[in-house]
């Protein structure tokens, strides 16, 4: 593990010391070696210093494997910049990567608070850096406030964990006793940070504008692994704070379902590309908020399935949007239809990715939600009526998405490029470790 965190960390001053022929194939070989290096801490292993479990491996996992797509995805809209600008970016980029890794090896609540925090600064960076429009800092104001007010009460209930074990809070369960007020309190405080991350419906306008004005290793990052920090870390609250009922977590349970269905008729609304898909990642994580809460087995091993499915899913649905925008420099979906006849090798990726969204079986997808539903069925019967009504308006969105983008005659009389193999090649290492993990999903539990 350290191996791989120092290799990771080294590669900042790598991007800023290469010389600019060599700076993107350097960087992409770099992180591909990396990501396929990591492949080796699937046996969770554990020291006195970083932790590893089955909770953090397959997530840590996703983070690796996303870089080198992340670069990948920016190289053709990047290749125009300053090669200064190139450098800061790839810099930004490893920075987030290396906070990310720190985040998910912690073995105790104050490293992860810290380097949960951490990823606040270079995502920043990036979304008011290198924005595609001059909303950019409006985006990046709402990120960071978002963050830095709810993550306030995470601090002050971290300190007051570190002073009740006279040590850095270690992820198992509080012994000492604590009153009932304080208790609910600490849990209340612990769980707002990661509830905004996700995020919960309610404390997610933040997301679709960072989502818009991102750049598109922005929003890869923000959708496949930042959101995922949200429900990683409300895994370590339940191994953490002491036991309570569900019944507590009520509201979040509620407000996460009603806000899947909400979030999916927001998207059924959209004209922009990626707000639609942005909001159908607030749907999403609204399902693995309900499941988490409920503090089962199944309920755990669902929100799990689903949080690496989503990473791929959604990211892989970034690529394609950023793929239409390089060739018709609009996300309006009525102005880009008409791609099946210009695109169809790009078609097939859409219809892939897009049944993967709706959770096609036998897909990942499908077996997280599978096992999320009976957890939620077993809990409370009526939940299933929500949860059905979210999967057909999903079923919905997404089909709308693809016709409005691929099917029709175009509108717009552009002399368009043929696809990358770049491009292709991206898409295919998106899809191809996520059909692989739909056929031995032990990987993830």
């Amino acid at each position: 593990m350290m191996k791989m965190t120092c290799a990771i960390m080294m590669l900042t001053p790598t991007t800023l010391l290469l010389r600019p022929k060599v700076l993107y194939k350097t960087t992409s070989s770099y992180s591909f070696l990396l990501s396929l290096l990591s492949l080796a801490l699937m046996k969770p292993q554990s020291n006195s210093h970083l932790h590893l479990d089955y909770i953090s491996v397959p997530l840590l996992l996703l983070s690796y494997w996303l870089l080198p797509l992340t670069i990948l995805a920016s190289q053709g809209v990047m290749a125009k910049e300053p090669t200064g600008r190139q450098r800061t970016f790839l810099a930004a980029l490893v920075t987030l990567q290396s906070a990310i890794s720190l985040t998910f090896m912690a073995n105790n609540l104050t490293l992860m608070y810290i380097m949960f925090e951490a990823t606040l600064i270079p995502t920043l960076v990036i979304i008011t850096r290198w924005g595609q429009q001059a909303e950019r800092l409006t985006a990046g104001t709402y990120f960071m406030l978002y963050t830095l007010l709810t993550s306030m009460p995470l601090l002050l209930a971290t300190l007051f964990m570190n002073n009740l074990t006279f040590t850095p809070t270690p992820f198992s369960t509080i012994t000492q006793p604590i009153n009932t007020w304080s208790e609910f309190l600490l849990w209340v405080s612990c769980l707002l940070a990661f509830l905004t991350k996700m995020p919960l419906y309610g404390l997610h306008l933040w997301l679709p504008k960072a989502h818009v004005e991102a750049p598109i290793a922005g929003s890869m990052v923000l959708a496949a692994i930042l959101l995922k920090l949200g429900g990683y870390g409300m895994i370590r609250m339940m191994q953490t704070l002491p036991t309570t009922k569900t019944d507590m977590f009520l509201p979040f349970l509620v407000l996460a379902l009603w806000g899947a269905i909400l979030a999916n008729l927001t998207c059924l609304q959209q004209t922009d590309l990626k707000s639609l898909i942005a909001y159908s990642s607030v749907s999403h994580m609204g399902l693995v908020i309900a499941s988490v809460t409920l503090q089962t087995q199944w309920g755990l091993s669902g929100a799990m399935l689903l949080m690496v499915a989503h990473g791929f899913t959604s990211s892989a649905l970034f690529c394609l949007a950023n793929t239409t925008y390089e060739r018709t420099n609009t996300r309006i979906l009525i102005l880009t239809r008409g791609l099946h006849n210009i695109l169809p090798l790009a078609t097939a990726w859409w219809l892939l990715t897009n049944l993967l969204n709706i959770a096609m079986p036998p897909s990942l997808n499908f077996t997280g939600e599978l096992l999320i539903a009976s957890a939620l069925f077993n809990w409370c019967p009526t939940t299933i009526i929500m949860f059905g009504l979210s999967m057909l308006i999903t079923a919905s969105y997404s089909l709308h998405m693809f016709l409005s983008t691929q099917m029709g005659m175009p509108l717009m009389n552009l002399p368009t490029q043929p696809t990358h193999t770049r491009e292709h090649l991206m898409m295919a290492l998106h899809m191809t470790p996520l059909i692989m993990v739909s056929m031995k999903p032990e990987l993830v539990l």
